[in-house]
């Protein structure tokens, strides 16, 4: 995420390079916080990180579908929809 937001930055896209950075770096401080605390707060704190990672799938496709600039977020869409599909699973074995 931080690589893909120096990109953006440097292209003026200020807005969804901050959108993307604040949501994808959310997705890892959810994760670390889960790995912290009890069983109660693990689920609520991945379940924070799936949050996170749908909101920052929503801004890479956004940004890949407008085609404002030229940044190919393949990459990036498919780790976030392995991330989902871990969480999911993680949330449901959890209950």
């Amino acid at each position: 995420m931080i690589r893909l937001y120096k990109k953006l930055q440097a292209r003026q896209e200020f807005i969804l390079s901050s959108q993307l950075l604040r949501s994808g770096t959310n997705i890892g401080v959810n994760v670390e916080e889960a790995l912290l605390g009890s069983k109660q707060s693990f689920v609520s704190s991945i379940s924070l990180a799936a949050k996170e990672a749908r909101e920052t799938r929503y801004w890479l496709k956004l940004l890949q579908e407008s085609r404002l600039v030229d940044i190919d977020v393949t990459h990036e869409l498919n780790e976030i929809n392995d991330l989902l599909y871990l969480f999911s699973q993680v949330t449901q074995s959890s209950h």
